[in-house]
């Protein structure tokens, strides 16, 4: 094995320093040039150096009270890391603010927007650094440098699963030489998807001490507990890290992760990521948005209102109750597209393409999806998100949740106007069982994957397909 792959993992340390480093400069010449750019000169020099010391400090102690800014970050979506520097930033730039505007004494008075340009321009560069850094890794890892030689204990499905994972993140530079199984050689093969199966477990860290490992990853059933237990006694002599892989991919997980309470470890197997932190962001970023939206769509809305009242008999406002956060029924507001008329006990039946029950001007606006702006009002009340799975009928919720496995966990985050399942196509009827399938997969995914750029992201993809979508009628 190449002694270069070990360049990066010998110098770790060095690294983690530079990396800090670098964050403290980046924050304090973006500070500067903020300074620059709103007075148009760096006078006061006593000043600014107070104040970029405090600065320091701040950064020093919110950076080391998150535990993750400095992690390794091999193997972990770039967004992840991004949405964590972005706390960070905004958390000490916001103290550094309220410091110096009450506490600090300053010979002149600091405007709001030199904290936003400070904020935009920091973020920005941080975010292009740390990508240049990521980009620079890649490129070593081709080039043979800083990868990680792993073996895995466990040949069975956990550990080809783990194999056919790693084969789609090859910019990982996690390298798997070798498996290892009790059952080698007599119900194992001597190769497991391309990887080479060459001893029992009895075998393991004699390799170990032979090779030039970096990890060994446990892939064993939970049942193996005694035989775990042997295996790591016998590495106790080794430096190599030690991964365990829990066998719960035969779970359906939604948010999974793993925490403590009290000093105790808990693997999350199922979890709503609307609490603590999160949730206050989720309502902040629903309601400044929903209260511009609302603002700058009013006028639209006067005149959707009249056309509506002109175009048939019946209400402005199509009123209908759908299950909330936590499975709670909630009233959701749209502007009423169809003619009135009466459906069948316990059933609703959904729009179809040039059904006679919708109005013309109904026709128009389901198109365009414009019946949904009255829904910001219920964003604005708490009952809904701007982006979320999309609400059904109760009807259809009562007949899905049998035939759709973890249908209901659509409803451990609020129902959105927009979401995941809607920016890629799934709107409209969903006539059949594979279609709702195909949505709710896509709602899980959302909710497993929530982050405030996230919504951004669907926020906009929203605005771009809004006109172009031919799935609603």
């Amino acid at each position: 094995m190449n002694k270069n792959n070990g360049l990066i993992k010998r110098n770790l340390r060095e690294l983690d320093l530079l990396m800090r480093f670098l964050d403290i400069v980046v924050l304090l010449t973006s500070g500067l040039f903020s300074l620059y750019w709103s007075f148009g000169s760096l006078t006061h020099p006593r000043e600014t150096l107070t104040i970029g010391l405090f600065v320091v400090l701040i950064w020093l102690v919110v950076a080391n009270a998150n535990n993750n800014l400095y992690r390794q970050w091999r193997g972990i979506s770039l967004w992840v890391e991004v949405g964590t520097v972005s706390w960070v930033l905004v958390l000490v730039i916001m103290i550094v603010a309220m410091v110096i505007r009450d506490l600090l004494i300053v010979s002149r008075p600091i405007p709001d927007l030199l904290f936003g340009k400070w904020l935009a321009i920091c973020w920005l560069m941080l975010v292009i650094y740390r990508v240049s850094l990521r980009n620079f890794l890649r490129w070593m890892r081709r080039k043979g440098y800083n990868h990680r030689h792993i073996v895995i204990a466990g040949a069975g499905d956990l550990g080809r699963k783990v194999i056919r994972e790693l084969a789609q993140a090859t910019w990982t530079g996690l390298d798997v030489v070798a498996f290892f199984d009790d059952c080698y050689p007599n119900n194992i093969p001597r190769e497991v998807e391309g990887i080479p199966v060459v001893g029992t477990l009895d075998d393991l860290h004699t390799f170990v001490e032979l090779n030039d490992i970096d990890q060994v990853w446990i892939a064993l059933p939970l049942r193996a507990e005694q035989r775990m237990k042997k295996m790591i006694k016998s590495l106790r002599h080794s430096t190599v890290d030690i991964l365990f892989i829990p066998d719960i991919f035969t779970f359906d997980l939604l948010n999974h992760s793993i925490t403590q309470i009290s000093g105790i470890p808990v693997m999350n197997l199922s979890v709503t990521p609307m609490v603590g932190l999160n949730r206050k962001v989720k309502a902040v970023e629903d309601r400044v948005l929903a209260f511009l939206i609302l603002l700058l769509c009013m006028p639209l809305m006067l005149v959707i209102a009249i056309q509506v009242k002109r175009s048939s008999p019946g209400p402005i406002l199509f009123r209908q109750i759908r299950h909330g956060w936590d499975g709670r029924k909630v009233e959701v507001w749209k502007f009423r597209t169809m003619y009135l008329h009466e459906e069948p006990e316990g059933q609703v039946i959904q729009a179809k393409r040039n059904d006679s029950r919708v109005t013309p001007i109904g026709q128009f606006l389901r198109r365009t999806s414009l019946d949904e702006l009255p829904q910001f009002i219920n964003v604005l009340q708490g009952t809904m998100s701007i982006v979320g799975p999309r609400p059904h009928a109760v009807e259809h919720n009562i007949f899905y949740r049998d035939e759709i496995d973890q249908y209901m966990k659509r409803h451990i985050v609020k129902p959105g106007i927009t979401g995941w399942a809607q920016v890629n196509g799934l709107r409209g009827e969903t006539d059949t069982l594979e279609k709702m399938q195909r949505r709710v997969e896509f709602d899980l995914y959302y909710i497993s994957n929530w982050s405030l750029f996230f919504d951004i992201r669907i926020i906009l993809m929203t605005i771009i397909k809004l006109f172009f979508s031919r799935n609603a009628y």
